[in-house]
């Protein structure tokens, strides 16, 4: 049966309920391990002690952070305050067009990390919206210091690259792609009525 126009709009329109679920709690998982881990060094660390978890590999470094991820553009905290923000508010905003679960954890890690560190840029020393971010992984090889919001952030870029090679849309089908009912009704359009002879 052919799908006409105003209900294709229709299933576009759609809110999948599975996928906000999905980028909910990895979200909240991302941003409350974050921020637990961040409790843990604070409280059981001081300033620039580090701690030897597998020998050179990887150590506990408690650094505060004044930049962006991993150290960069120290000084300019209150302008990744308004960027996070900004990622943050766009995030919850364009959730509701997101159904594929994919894309929903993507979506997920990067809010959590984003508000794992603004969450320490609001509310840590030395002010609100100019706070240092705790960091405190280092691994041997890599030259900066960073925390699990981070590397969440980082590993939700990665699995951008992964959907976007494999042609995932947001709608969670792959890109170039129709569903069998289009591609049949394209078919039995392009027939002319010399081809039934």
């Amino acid at each position: 049966m052919a799908v006409t126009e105003p209900q294709a709009k229709g299933r576009t329109a759609k809110v999948s309920v599975r996928a906000l679920i999905a980028l909910a709690i990895v979200a909240v998982a991302v941003y409350g391990l974050d921020q637990l881990t961040k409790y843990l060094i604070v409280s059981n660390l001081t300033e620039n002690q580090l701690v030897r978890v597998f020998g050179e590999v990887l150590q506990f470094h408690f650094v505060k952070n004044s930049g962006a991820a991993f150290s960069l553009a120290s000084g300019s905290t209150w302008v990744f305050s308004i960027v996070a923000f900004a990622v943050a508010v766009f995030i919850v905003g364009f959730a509701r067009r997101i159904r594929s679960v994919g894309w929903a954890i993507l979506f997920g890690m990067l809010l959590g990390g984003t508000t794992g560190n603004l969450t320490d840029r609001l509310f840590r020393e030395p002010g609100f919206g100019v706070g240092h971010v705790v960091d405190f992984i280092q691994v041997y090889g890599f030259p900066a210091i960073f925390n699990i919001a981070d590397s969440f952030i980082v590993a939700s870029m990665g699995l951008f690259i992964i959907l976007t090679l494999r042609g995932v849309g947001l709608d969670g089908r792959r890109i170039g792609r129709t569903p069998r009912g289009e591609d049949i009704e394209a078919d039995t359009k392009a027939k002319t009525p010399a081809d039934s002879e």
